[in-house]
Parts: structure tokens; sequence; C-alpha cells
């Protein structure tokens, strides 16, 4: 690893991209694998994975606490390895809910509302203390790199764990998918405990909680007055309402894009899916882009990272224009293209976002890091939890007004362009007051100068 002055190396990096890794691979099987087997082998309505996938993120809100939790202590690791082993007891109590679905459906879907309330928990705690301790540990210059190799490693667990377990599967039991889920968890647990182990305490020295830092108190602050300091700072709550906004338009397109390829533009289900593919693709050349921008201009602080994050909301907010074009050109718009910028715009501005989060989250009250990046992490959560049911409820509205299946998608790519063009400006409300401040040497973050 290289030195504290150029924060944690590019190896140290990598390794808590494994800890993405880890949280993908569980969380792939939750919302991939048992969504299919309660639809298709249990034969049970697709409203219930829905509401128990609905239910995790709703557990989520509770990120704020787990960050708090984490400053107060003043070390993110116990709460990372926490996080995922409360991450992996979910994902088996959910695989076993499933199988017990199939003989006492009532008793299954009870453990299964448990499991899932894990589930959210472990990736609340998990994932908000990450990112937290990949802020204090980067060092500016690459925090724009690192947020792309952690969530493209993220990305690799969806994948990799889809291909693998899939196999694993085959022939289908229950028992099977109990003996892959309980598999998947003790990977993802020992790989995160060995990817952590020693790597917080020789890069990052966390500020105290904010009551602590005068010699005059001994008192540790409540959770309540650390949450009101938070969302009382100005740029704070900008950038909640920033995280919300453009979220809540870009998961809301997961569930409309195959569908309208079908429904509207004539495609099979090989090719809708090959376009969802193609979208993934440009998703991830948009997050190296950004990496190698930030790279190429030696610089990667917030002002940078903002202007990006604004180019990659009014960019997916075109594409969504375009897309609600296409339908009233089939045959002649140039759908793969149009989906492939969509996903290139989508996968810029997601990275600069988390980049920008990283930089910003020790720009307001000292000892508040995790609080901070925890109220953040909530308000991507409830984005996620309605986008899905909005973008697909909203379709279904429309369409019973207008009679026609054209008009209602048309109605949500436009909404969801309006949501990205929101975004936009309020990335660009984004002050120098309130950016300037991430924009600092190594110490700054957190950082002990005089570690080796």
């Amino acid at each position: 690893m290289s030195g504290s002055k150029q924060g944690l190396g590019w190896l140290g990096i990598v390794r808590l991209g494994c800890v993405q890794t880890a949280l993908g691979a569980i969380v792939v099987l939750t919302t991939s694998t048992l969504n299919r087997v309660m639809v298709v082998e249990i034969a049970f309505p697709a409203m219930l994975p829905g509401a128990l996938v609905a239910l995790h993120y709703f557990v989520q809100l509770s990120r704020p606490r787990f960050g708090f939790g984490s400053d107060t202590g003043r070390r993110r690791t116990p709460w990372i390895i926490g996080g995922m082993a409360t991450l992996a007891l979910g994902g088996v109590l959910a695989a076993t809910a499933t199988a017990l679905m199939a003989y006492e459906p009532f008793a299954g879907i009870a453990l299964a509302v448990v499991a899932f309330m894990l589930i959210g928990a472990g990736v609340g705690a998990s994932g908000t203390c990450l990112l937290v301790l990949l802020a204090a540990t980067v060092s500016p210059q690459r925090r724009a790199a690192a947020a792309s190799i952690t969530w493209i490693m993220m990305i690799a667990g969806f994948a990799v764990t889809a291909g693998v377990a899939g196999a694993f599967l085959d022939p289908f039991s229950f028992t099977r998918l109990i003996a892959v889920a309980a598999i998947v968890g003790a990977l993802a647990f020992v790989a995160t405990v060995a990817a952590l182990n020693g790597l917080e305490r020789r890069y990052a020295v966390l500020q105290p909680p904010a009551a602590l830092q005068s010699p005059d108190s001994n008192d540790e602050p409540s959770f309540r007055e650390a949450l009101k300091d938070v969302i009382s700072e100005p740029g704070t709550r900008r950038f909640a309402a920033f995280v919300f906004i453009s979220m809540l338009a870009y998961s809301a397109q997961d569930l409309v894009l195959e569908p309208f390829a079908g429904a509207v533009m004539g495609l099979t289900p090989g090719q809708s899916t090959q376009l969802g593919g193609t979208q993934h693709g440009g998703v991830l050349l948009g997050m190296l882009a950004v990496a190698f921008l930030a790279r190429a201009s030696g610089s990667a602080s917030v002002g940078l990272l903002r202007r990006v994050m604004i180019g990659g909301c009014l960019g997916s907010a075109v594409m969504l224009l375009a897309l609600a074009i296409a339908g009233f050109w089939n045959g002649q718009w140039p759908l793969s293209a149009s989906v492939f910028l969509l996903g290139l715009c989508n996968g810029v501005f997601a990275v600069a976002a988390i980049a920008c989060m990283m930089g910003l989250v020790s720009s307001g009250r000292k000892g508040r890091d995790g609080t901070r990046m925890g109220v953040w992490g909530a308000a991507q959560a409830m984005a996620f939890g309605l986008g899905g049911i909005a973008g697909t409820a909203v379709v279904d509205i429309t369409r019973l007004l207008f009679g026609s299946t054209l008009i209602a998608y048309a109605i949500v790519f436009v909404a969801q362009a309006l949501m990205f063009a929101c975004a936009a400006v309020l990335a660009a409300r984004l002050t120098r007051a309130s950016t300037g401040a991430t924009i600092a040497p190594a110490t700054a973050l957190g950082m002990d100068p005089n570690t080796v």
C-alpha cells in the first residue's frame, strides 16, 4: 500500500471493494433468486417478494443510527463486520423461510419478514460504515476511482454469485437452496473479516464525537441530538434531497425499461434482456469514465464531481426524453444506442455522487461523519424502496386513464426526466461554501500523516 500522504493504496481500495462484493453476493440471492423461487416454484403472487424487498429498504431508514453508533465508538470496522454477520444470518433465514413457505405458508412468511428485516439492518450497518471508512482512508484524488472500483466490484458480486449459485442450485431442491445461501453467507463474512484486518487501525484516525471535542465536556451526545445537528446543516439537507430525487428517478426505470421494450417496441424476451445488458454495459463504462476523468485531471475535488453529477443527471434526462419519443418512431429510432447512452449517463452521475458523498461527509460539524452518511443512505434506501413501486404504478394508472400503453410509458419516462432535471438543479445549489471544506489534505480526512 502507498504511504499515508496518498491515503489508502490501490490494494487497500480493492480490499474494501471486496466487502462490497461480499455484500452484493448475499443481496443478489435474496432479491433475485428467492424472488423467482417464491413466484415460480411456490406459485405465490409477485407482490410477496416485492413487499419483502420493500421491507428491507424500509429498515434501512435506520442507517443514521448505525452511523451514529460508529461515530460514538470511533471505529467503523466492528459495525461493518457486525452488519455483514447480520446480513449473512438474514440471507440464510430468508432461504429457510422460502423453503418453509412451500409447506407452512404463514409460518414461512412470518420468518421471511424477520429475515428481510435482518437483511435490511445488515446492509444498512455495513454499507453506511464502509462508505465512511472509505472516505476517511482514501485521498481526495482517488475518491472517484475508489467509488468506481468498489461499485464495480459490488456488481461483480451480483454477477458471479448469480452464475455460480445458479449452477449449484440445479437440480433444484430447497435443501440445496438453504445450503447455497449458507455457503455464500459464510464466504462473504470470512472475506469481510480478512479484507478489513488491520486496515482501519493503520490508515484512519477518526474524529471524536462533537460533544467530546471540548475538554470540558464528558457527556456523549444522544442520537437525537446528533441527528438534529446533521439535519440542521443546509448542505446535508440539499445533498439528501439530491440523493433522494436522483435515485428515485434511477431506480424507477429498473422495472419499466424491459416491459416497455416488449409492450411498445415489440422486442422478444431475449431481445429485451439483451437491451438490459446494453444498459448495464453503459453504466459500467460511465463509472470507469469518471474515474479516468478524475485521474487525468489530477483532481477529484467536490467542485469537479458536482459538475460531473450535473452533466450525468442532465444527460440521463435527455436520454429518457429520447425513450419517450422512441415509441412514436417504432422501428426507426436507434433504441439500443439510446439505452446505452442512458446507462452511460446513469453510471457517470452515480459514481460522481458516491465520490462527492465521500468528500462531503466531513464538511459539517466534526464527529458526525457516520450520522451524516446515514442520512444520505436513508434517503437512497427510501428512493429505491419507492422507485420500483412508483414506476410500475404510474404505468398502470396512466394506461387506464389514457387507454394507451405507448402514452403510459412516455409519461413515465418524461416524469423520470423531470426528476433528473430537478436533481441537476439541486446539485448546482451545492455551494462553494459547502464543498470547499472537503478539498483538504489527508489530516482533514482523519488520516494520520505519520503512519506508514
